[in-house]
């Protein structure tokens, strides 16, 4: 009842030639649909950024994983197009995937099929653009679920892995 418990895990390679930010990932059946798994997801997110690189989690992955992966990346990007499309000066409504990228650690190719997957990223023109709107984006971001227990980055102390060869 009280005290530490375990309620999943996760395995990161030290180096990654895949930029895979998370090797597995287990959240304990009798801890399921309580949050801990997208706080594992955001966790290692979160590592990816104190490395100051993208990643992606390594495929293939579970339908559970498939699930909880692509509800994260979904959320997250809504959340961050959510606030630049609320921005009054339509010079300020505009971002890449790069831009994205490097806001959340995501791959850019977890953005690109996350952002078709939800209708947001629409050819145009011969170029593809990313559509924030506003009904769109609220239309998606109520079915991506909550965010669970949320990560605060700044109580990591952790140093990225240092290949000294």
């Amino acid at each position: 009842e009280q005290g530490c418990h375990v309620v999943g895990y996760f395995s990161k390679e030290k180096e990654s030639e895949m930029d895979y930010n998370l090797a597995c990932i287990l959240t304990l059946p009798q801890h399921q649909r309580k949050g801990y798994g997208k706080f594992i997801i955001s966790f290692s997110y979160s590592l990816s950024k104190i490395e100051g690189k993208s990643g992606s989690p390594e495929k293939p992955l579970s339908d559970m994983g498939r699930v909880s992966y692509e509800s994260h990346w979904a959320r997250e990007l809504l959340k961050i197009l959510k606030v630049i499309g609320e921005n009054p000066d339509p010079a300020k409504r505009v971002i890449s995937i790069d831009d994205l990228s490097e806001e959340t650690a995501f791959s850019k190719d977890d953005i690109e099929a996350t952002l078709k997957r939800i209708h947001l990223l629409q050819p145009h023109k011969g170029q593809w653009i990313i559509n924030i709107n506003p009904h769109l984006v609220d239309y998606w971001l109520a079915r991506c679920g909550g965010d669970g227990v949320t990560v605060d980055a700044d109580k990591i102390h952790w140093m990225p892995y240092i290949n000294s060869t």
